[in-house]
């Protein structure tokens, strides 16, 4: 089932918990809030109202060598410890590095405006309809076609440009698994002096 970015926000605010695991539970729930609760406590999730809200983390900036391009990203932890650590430091860099690189316009697919989304898959549906595909399969098409889409505008969806066989959702999974913390990639701006414009994205 799929879920709305408003569950994923209200069950997020509720517990603390990570933002792509809210997700996951409530998919496994059906979008039901409680079940999915149940779901992070069987899972072991330490559920605590914002507890991502600490202010540890670290701020990384990159100015690309001809100076036209420039990024600054904010990457949340839990302690400063980890904050401090050369894990998380190189993890941060290497956000800031593919931002430059890749020119994302969200952080993940539930930040991205549910008018452009649809927009998109009104596109993909007309295409498909034109080259006469059957009406059962046309759904499949237009899914197929937005997770591609996502996975160009989305950061966490990105392969990372340092290592392709990885996406940077899986990279900063490996990380919050290695130091045992929940981390979440907030938010960035890239600037770019050649299209004179800057592109910021939140995660809500």
């Amino acid at each position: 089932m799929a879920v709305t970015k408003d569950e994923i926000k209200k069950l997020r605010q509720e517990t603390g918990v990570g933002i792509m695991d809210c997700k996951r539970a409530l998919e496994e729930a059906d979008g039901d809030m409680e079940k999915a609760k149940q779901t992070l406590r069987e899972q072991g999730m330490e559920m605590s109202e914002g507890k991502l809200q600490s202010g540890e983390g670290r701020v990384e900036s990159y100015i690309h060598h001809d100076g036209k391009v420039g990024v600054l990203v904010e990457v949340k932890c839990q302690t400063d410890f980890t904050a401090n650590s050369d894990e998380f430091r190189k993890f941060v860099k290497s956000v800031a590095l593919q931002i430059a690189a890749a020119s994302p316009e969200y952080v993940s697919r539930e930040d991205v405006p549910e008018e452009v989304a649809e927009e998109e898959r009104e596109i993909y549906r007309n295409q498909a309809e034109q080259e006469g595909k059957p009406d059962h399969v046309i759904e499949d098409i237009v899914n197929g076609k937005m997770d591609k889409y996502y996975s160009k505008i989305c950061l966490m969806e990105q392969e990372s440009v340092k290592d392709t066989d990885k996406t940077i959702e899986e990279l900063m999974g490996e990380l919050s698994a290695q130091v045992n913390e929940d981390i979440e990639i907030s938010r960035f701006a890239r600037f770019d002096v050649s299209s004179d414009s800057e592109e910021e994205s939140e995660e809500e």
